[in-house]
């Protein structure tokens, strides 16, 4: 059985309320030094068999169509997700 890993970050001009609350929370907790923080989102797709080209061609295009909303998110992995959890 095969997995592939799809991930998703937020478009650089919308904004990101989740980031932001995190960005804020870490200096209390004693972390300092980081000046941004965006949240994506992450899909683990298995497949029968092993992933192939033509798997990840498909979970891309699922991706586009269906795992995200185009208007407010990117892609930026599709990828075999060898030891994915």
């Amino acid at each position: 059985m095969g997995r592939v890993v799809v991930e998703f970050m937020p478009k650089p001009e919308i904004l990101d309320p989740q980031g932001q609350a995190v960005l804020g929370a870490l200096p209390r907790l004693g972390f300092t030094g980081f000046t941004s923080v965006r949240q994506g989102k992450r899909f683990e797709l298995e497949v029968d068999g092993e992933v192939t080209d033509q798997v990840l061609a498909s979970a891309r295009e699922a991706a586009t169509t269906l795992l995200s909303n185009p208007v407010i998110e990117d892609v930026v992995a599709v990828v075999a997700g060898e030891g994915a959890r």
